[in-house]
């Protein structure tokens, strides 16, 4: 595999910062840019800002002009248009490292879009949350690039990077079917407390699921949960789109899928963010939310 040239990381939020902190830059200099980078008031472009290891590109062509790796950290909304934006300027050979939640349907789409430009692409499916393990974080990979790219993976110090299959989307498969789940429970966990709050019986609910399901702390679950959805809801709701696609592909209607993806949107629209540690307050101000979108859309 080739990949000669900068590192560049194509989306700098949450996921790319963790990974312009972390990664080994293998003497080559490393570049960031993000469709925020337009605002220079938002997090994104005062992350880049202050950051030492980072350089902003002043746009995604630009940045994969001198790219030898790409690694694309983007919404799972943007993941394509992501690929559509560096495939024109790609160097031959340019490795395009794919970490974005996306259906296998919309990775094979991106990865015909980078291989039609001279670039090797590389599917990558994150299977936990990359806070708190970073680098750890364990990944799938996949694609006929895939095995590959596993010296560079290790030589950028990602520790948890497997190769899952040489096969485009079968990765992609295995994080959507996992986050029908996740997800899936966070939304029915935020939609069953915020009822059982009204009627005084979120104790005897998360009580009837620790008989029923022994092993997790339920009530610390359910707050660790919920505020990821508060917290991420927007986010989230993207990657259950995308989840819904996959339900798709296989032939079957997500019902599921799509009502998850609407629950995680109206718990990331909340204007007022409780705080997070408090599951009772989470639960309030959702309820109140709710109250008010029911009146507003009676007036």
């Amino acid at each position: 595999m080739t990949g000669e040239g900068d590192t560049v990381l194509l989306g700098f939020g949450e996921v790319g910062q963790i990974l312009g902190a972390d990664i080994d830059g293998r003497g080559a200099a490393l570049t960031a840019y993000d469709i925020a980078f337009d605002d220079p008031a938002s997090a994104p472009a005062r992350a880049a800002r202050e950051s030492t290891r980072v350089e902003p590109a002043r746009s995604a062509d630009a940045a994969a002009a001198k790219a030898g790796l790409i690694v694309s950290a983007v919404t799972a909304e943007a993941a394509l248009e992501a690929a559509r934006s560096v495939a024109g300027s790609l160097r031959p050979g340019a490795v395009y490292l794919d970490l974005n939640s996306a259906s296998p349907g919309t990775k094979r789409e991106a990865a015909s879009l980078i291989e039609a430009a001279g670039g090797q692409y590389v599917e990558a499916a994150v299977m936990s949350p990359v806070p708190p393990k970073r680098l750890a974080t364990p990944i799938l990979l996949g694609g006929p690039h895939a095995q590959s790219f596993m010296p560079v993976a290790q030589s950028l110090g990602f520790t948890a990077m497997t190769v899952f299959s040489a096969e485009l989307g079968k990765a992609s498969a295995a994080k959507m079917c996992r986050s029908v789940v996740v997800k899936g429970m966070e939304a029915l966990l935020l939609e069953a407390l915020v009822t059982a709050r009204h009627h005084g019986l979120e104790d005897t609910v998360l009580k009837s699921l620790d008989d029923l399901f022994p092993g997790p702390d339920w009530p610390e679950l359910a707050r660790y949960m919920i505020s990821r959805s508060l917290e991420h809801g927007r986010r989230r709701a993207e990657e259950m789109r995308e989840a819904a696609l996959t339900v798709n592909e296989a032939g079957l209607e997500p019902l599921m899928s799509s009502a998850a993806a609407e629950r995680q949107a109206r718990a990331g629209a909340l204007t007022e963010q409780p705080d997070y540690q408090d599951l009772d307050a989470m639960l309030d101000a959702l309820a109140q939310a709710a109250r008010r979108a029911k009146l507003e859309a009676a007036q």
